[in-house]
């Protein structure tokens, strides 16, 4: 999950899309609108997306093969594509390269991976969790290298998973083997206690 921060431009509903669109393209950072609110995203740092493609490395061997790891893939809220998030990692149907459109179905995604960022906060990452249990998505990863732990949601239910298990760098975290089974941590990497001192 990258740091975010809120854009104060009103914009109305409906117009959403366009002008995350337009951020995008003026600001070379990510966007997404969560819940009707602009969030722009930094681009995350180089630990930050090597913990990405490391954890994409681990993966992609053991899923089934009608499934692939995306990255920057995002996912709309059913029936509102002005209402979208983009994980880090998206595991969802194979069949999806060779879609013309960009957003997955939130029901089509078998598991979701968010990436905490140095900055990120505790409001931020709550208003995340919830989102994507709203969504239905059925599997929520989330790391966290700054504290070398991880939680595993599952059970979408209202704006919150029925279910999490919590582990820390070098225990596995189970997905079902149509996911490749036990997914390991050891290799991952921490944060600096003081980035950029």
């Amino acid at each position: 999950m990258r740091n975010s921060a809120r854009h104060p431009i009103p914009i109305r509903r409906g117009h959403l899309g366009k002008a995350a669109e337009q951020l995008k393209q003026a600001t070379g950072t990510g966007v997404e609108i969560i819940s009707g609110t602009l969030v722009i995203s930094p681009t995350p740092c180089g630990k930050h997306a090597g913990v990405v493609i490391d954890l994409r490395d681990a993966m992609r061997p053991g899923l089934a093969p009608v499934y692939e790891a995306y990255e920057n893939v995002s996912v709309a809220m059913a029936d509102d594509p002005d209402d979208y998030t983009t994980p880090d990692l998206t595991v969802g149907p194979l069949t999806f390269m060779e879609a013309e459109g960009w957003l997955l179905e939130p029901r089509d995604v078998v598991l979701a991976v968010e990436v905490l960022s140095p900055n990120d906060r505790q409001r931020g990452t709550s208003e995340k969790l919830a989102w994507y249990a709203a969504a239905g998505v059925a599997r929520l990863l989330q790391i966290d290298p700054r504290t070398g732990t991880w939680s595993l949601f599952t059970g979408p239910g209202g704006v919150e998973y029925k279910n999490v298990v919590h582990g820390k760098y070098g225990e596995d975290v189970p997905l079902p083997e149509d996911l490749g089974g036990e997914l390991p941590t050891s290799d991952l990497t921490l944060y600096a206690a003081n980035p950029g001192k």
